[in-house]
């Protein structure tokens, strides 16, 4: 089978309800074409409402996790009509990670560069082997990654931010880590356990409550500190009479395991 008659994007779904979605353009780094990033939408828009689905992982055949955009692609259609509509369809998707009810997880195997960069960082979470590395690299061939820094200033420091966007070097995992940018870094051949382990911990608490705080987590970030403390007291009452907190909280007070259906 060609590159272009297999999958761009393939998913699988365990029995936990653990949904990867594996980027499957191994040849071209994964690059994120029109047809990737409208397949990424379309499977992103079917799990938001699958009430089944506990946890994403983005994950990548190959080398690399992500190169960012397909430059070829672009080049083949210099208007700017173009790129308006090829960056907001890229920033609908990226928007997409953020409004799922469940955590998503990147699972970085290899280099992450621009708008793959961007992948990361918009992903709730991220594991990363520690072969990987990570560059906003656009401003190398002149295109300051303008879509990719509004996701990396909201994960690094700023000025750490901004060096990354002016020289486009690399970074390598542990250096991520230290930054905010990655949660976790593993050997290469510990990378899935690594991974696992964070699945496990966020799988075995209530959806409900998850779905509730990653809601909360990114629209407080937008507020004011006493609208954010007014709008963190109404998501608490509200949290509070679901039937999972209830039984959480009345199994504390009795010394046992929560009964979570």
């Amino acid at each position: 089978m060609s590159e272009a008659e297999e999958p761009l994007v393939l998913r699988s779904q365990d029995a936990r309800g653990v949904v990867t979605l594996t980027l499957n353009r191994p040849q071209a780094f994964n690059a994120l074409s029109e047809a990737i990033l409208a397949k990424l939408q379309r499977e992103l828009d079917v799990i938001a409402s699958d009430e089944s689905v506990r946890v994403v992982v983005i994950a990548a055949e190959g080398k690399a996790f992500c190169a960012g955009h397909d430059l070829k692609e672009m080049r083949a259609d210099p208007s700017l009509e173009y790129y308006e509509r090829l960056f907001a369809q890229c920033s609908e998707m990226m928007l997409a990670i953020q409004r799922l009810p469940v955590p998503v997880i990147a699972r970085v195997q290899g280099i992450a560069t621009a708008a793959g960069c961007q992948l990361v960082a918009m992903c709730d979470l991220a594991v990363a082997s520690s072969s990987a590395r990570f560059a906003v690299s656009g401003v190398n061939v002149g295109l300051f990654c303008s879509t990719p820094g509004v996701a990396l200033s909201r994960n690094v420091l700023r000025k750490q931010a901004f060096e990354m966007l002016v020289t486009g070097e690399f970074i390598n995992a542990h250096e991520a880590k230290a930054r905010g940018l990655i949660n976790r870094v593993a050997e290469p051949e510990q990378l899935d356990a690594e991974l696992e382990k964070l699945i496990g911990a966020i799988i075995s608490k209530p959806r409900t409550a998850v779905a509730i705080g990653k809601e909360f987590f990114y629209r407080q970030a937008e507020l004011g500190i006493a609208a954010a403390y007014e709008a963190a007291s109404q998501t608490m009452a509200c949290n509070m009479m679901d039937e999972a907190a209830l039984e959480g909280v009345q199994a504390f007070i009795e010394k046992r395991a929560p009964n979570w259906r």
